[in-house]
């Protein structure tokens, strides 16, 4: 259900507004989602996951990636294992902490990685298409007040 048909002209426009930025989110999430499966037989996780490990070359230990990726050991662990199977990923040792290791692209995953991400930039241009440069602009330093403003350092600060 489109979360903004939630919203009645009675509600503060603030709600209103969070319902379609909502929206928006999803909707784009949901065609990004698609096209990963339909293009490269992924999903987002997977592509989030190797995002971090494209961006640290070196590679991340486990609790690492799921700090970044704001999931559970659990779910790294199993999308890990995945991409190891496939030979997108590798573990390696962590020298003097027998129970860590990192993970990081393979050269086919980094490979395989950079075509998905040349894809999902596009993906994301065309979902802003019916902005214009100065609209797109404008909204990004809007929705950085907002940010700026919901900030947990900005709420403790108050607190």
């Amino acid at each position: 259900m489109d979360m903004e048909a939630r919203a009645h002209s009675e509600h503060p426009e603030a709600l209103r507004l969070w319902l379609r930025l909502l929206t928006c989110t999803q909707l784009v999430e949901k065609q990004v989602r698609t096209r990963l499966r339909e293009r490269f037989d992924t999903t987002l996780p997977r592509f989030d996951l190797m995002a971090q490990l494209e961006r640290t070359p070196a590679g991340l230990k486990m609790n690492e990636l799921s700090r970044r990726m704001m999931v559970t050991g659990g779910n790294v662990t199993g999308i890990t294992d995945q991409l190891v199977t496939e030979g997108l990923v590798e573990r390696i040792d962590v020298e003097g902490d027998r129970r860590a290791c990192r993970v990081r692209l393979t050269a086919r995953g980094r490979k395989q990685f950079q075509e998905m991400a040349r894809q999902h930039e596009g993906w994301i241009v065309e979902a802003f298409a019916g902005l214009n440069e100065k609209e797109i602009a404008t909204l990004h330093k809007l929705l950085g007040k907002v940010k700026e403003h919901a900030s947990p350092a900005r709420q403790e600060a108050e607190a």
